[in-house]
């Protein structure tokens, strides 16, 4: 039985599905929520710009909606992800939730093209077929939060991938309920599309339905609580950095800001600047090159988004909607499929490599898109772009985790998201006037140009950079990669070895469950017989980083740390190590000193509870064991 299930177990183990096991249910959630979501922007993508052209919209005022839309998704995401933390990160994502529905009900019911365009900047609607607004930067904080550096990577790269399955699921059946309308008698194109937009607010009464069930793990955590509030000026920010208490947060000291008197745009920018002033020099140094670089990909993303190559294809060719949904919904499933990829090929040659080797081909699609006058040349670039266009998104997103410190993440990927967003904005103007001037191969002239730019620079900025600085014991790339690089046959031996109940019980009967590999192997060799290729120096981090070997939390949970009135006990555990320091550095070198003692007063101790008598005895071993333990430590 064993042999049948090896392969089932290699995929499950090798492609990351362990990995959201090990996560827990909160990782089920949301990347379920976003597949749903990416299912409603995916009818989105196909029929957003061909439902404006069909309403008598010109090209200029369809990409002017697309840029205006973006930026109202620029603010939106970025006041929402600022105070995602202090609010309640499951809070925001539910009032995301009832903006996706409300957007959703207004494109049903309405033709007004500025009743349209108030619904998309202030509620949530996809212009593009991406991931903009609130949900991203807050559930990529979440799903790192939840995962270790050994498993951030496949987590973030399913997460990718059910999305890219669900826009391509949308994409199908968007074209297919269409066409299934539009032959129904007294119906016309219009009224489909209408029709449609119900799919996606039912789709935002989901996602708000799933957010419900998330769990209080998903929140910030006591020990980055700091990060929970927004400095509002240089006194607080001092005092936030010196890990305050959580209900401490609510009454920030310094001055009281008057924000009434400011205007909102004011008011938002000073969250922002706040925001950024409270993410560490370092981080914000790397940040930097990182943001201009993915600043340059988002003009190219904006200018040719899925909704405007849905509408340059089926302008150029006319094919019918069904033939532009199969279209979209393969493209979209050829990159589902790459994204799980994704994970096991970041493992194997490194998080940069995989982002920057594995768009390149995807950008240069997109250079020649605009040249073929043959429908079917055009479909497989478009294959080749969407392909391969999902798989540096995970290893992306697991890359600015591996460099952020943890209580950053959120703003640092909020904000990463808004400037993506924000670089955005001018594309689908821009693509708009080129249309409008018969122009259009000249926005993916452009477009591949720029995303050709990004994977240069990414390589030549960030390919020596050392990863997980920030996350003390965390195993880095090399080391990961070592470690999936054993043989097929010690794989497949080991698989076998923990698929059995025999070696279950085997484990169990030693006092280790089978959840950390490295433990489990390790105590498979008796001790000092460890073969060269298996010294114990191989599984060193991994013990290191093991929950149960971590002593500072040992002493974390047993001295209530987290307690109002434990603030002493806390401060000697937060990052100054003071217990460790004592014992490894004054009582370790001390030992010496009552060593010779120690041997005397056991030598003794042993005489007067056991004797010396050589014939067969009774004696409570128990008893004994006890009184000489106290009287040794005594």
């Amino acid at each position: 039985m064993s042999v049948l299930l090896r392969p089932f177990t290699w995929f499950y183990r090798e492609f990351g599905l362990v990995s959201i096991q090990d996560t827990g249910r909160n990782a089920y959630l949301i990347i379920l929520a976003r597949a749903c979501r990416m299912f409603a922007y995916g009818t989105n993508s196909l029929i957003l710009a061909l439902f404006f052209a069909e309403l008598k919209f010109s090209d200029y005022r369809i990409g002017l909606f697309m840029t205006l839309t973006l930026l109202g998704d620029v603010f939106l995401g970025l006041g929402l992800t600022l105070i995602a933390d202090r609010y309640g990160r499951r809070k925001i994502l539910f009032w995301g939730s009832f903006l996706m529905v409300l957007s959703g009900a207004t494109f049903a019911l309405f033709d007004n093209f500025w009743v349209l365009l108030f619904a998309a900047v202030v509620g949530v609607v996809s212009a593009t077929g991406g991931d903009f607004g609130p949900f991203r930067a807050i559930e990529e904080s979440v799903l790192s939060q939840l995962t270790t550096p050994k498993t951030r990577s496949d987590v973030l790269a399913w997460y990718v991938t059910t999305s890219t399955v669900g826009s391509a699921i949308g994409s199908e059946a968007s074209g297919r309920i269409i066409t299934a309308l539009q032959n129904r008698e007294g119906w016309e194109l219009i009224d489909a599309y209408h029709a449609l937009f119900w799919v996606y607010t039912a789709m935002g009464i989901v996602n708000a339905l799933l957010v419900l069930l998330l769990t209080d793990a998903c929140e910030m955590q006591a020990s980055d609580s700091g990060y929970a509030q927004v400095a509002q000026n240089e006194r607080e920010s001092v005092e936030l950095e010196s890990h305050q208490q959580p209900s401490d947060l609510s009454q920030p000291p310094g001055p009281i800001l008057d924000l009434s008197e400011r205007s909102r745009s004011r008011r938002m920018w000073t969250r922002f600047t706040s925001q950024l002033a409270q993410i560490s020099a370092p981080t914000r140094s790397v940040m930097y090159k990182l943001w201009a670089l993915l600043a340059v990909d988002s003009i190219a993303d904006g200018m040719v988004p899925y909704s405007l190559t849905n509408y340059y294809m089926n302008e150029k060719f006319h094919p019918a909607k069904t033939t532009l949904g199969d279209v979209t919904a393969a493209a979209y499933f050829l990159g589902a499929i790459s994204a799980v990829f994704a994970g096991p090929l970041a493992h194997r040659i490194g998080l940069i490599n995989t982002m920057v080797f594995t768009h390149i081909p995807s950008s240069a699609s997109v250079l020649v898109f605009g040249l073929p006058n043959n429908f079917f040349l055009v479909c497989i670039l478009l294959m080749v772009r969407a392909g391969l266009n999902n798989m540096d998104q995970a290893p992306r997103s697991a890359f600015i985790a591996a460099v952020v410190k943890p209580e950053e993440r959120t703003a640092v990927m909020g904000i990463t998201n808004l400037l993506r967003t924000f670089a955005a904005m001018a594309g689908p103007s821009l693509t708009g006037i080129l249309a409008g001037n018969d122009k259009f191969w000249v926005a993916f002239l452009a477009a591949g140009i720029f995303r050709l730019a990004y994977d240069v620079g990414l390589y030549v900025l960030f390919i020596n950079m050392k990863l997980y600085q920030n996350e003390p014991g965390a195993q880095g790339d090399e080391m990961v990669a070592q470690e999936r690089q054993r043989s097929d046959d010690e794989e497949m031996t080991e698989l076998d070895r923990v698929s059995t109940l025999d070696s279950l019980a085997s484990d169990a009967h030693r006092g280790w469950t089978v959840t950390n590999d490295a433990v489990v192997r390790l105590l498979n060799y008796p001790y000092g017989n460890w073969p060269p290729d298996r010294a114990p120096s191989r599984f060193a981090d991994e013990l290191r980083i093991h929950e149960d070997l971590n002593v500072n939390e040992v002493f974390k949970k047993d001295f209530f740390t987290s307690y109002p009135g434990f603030e002493a006990f806390r401060a000697a555990f937060d990052g100054l190590e003071l217990i460790q320091e004592t014992i490894r550095v004054k009582l370790t070198q001390s030992l010496g000193l009552i060593v010779g003692d120690m041997v005397e007063e056991t030598t003794a101790s042993v005489h007067d509870y056991f004797g010396e008598d050589p014939d067969w005895h009774a004696l409570d071993v128990n008893e004994s064991l006890l009184d000489l333990v106290a009287r040794l430590t005594s």
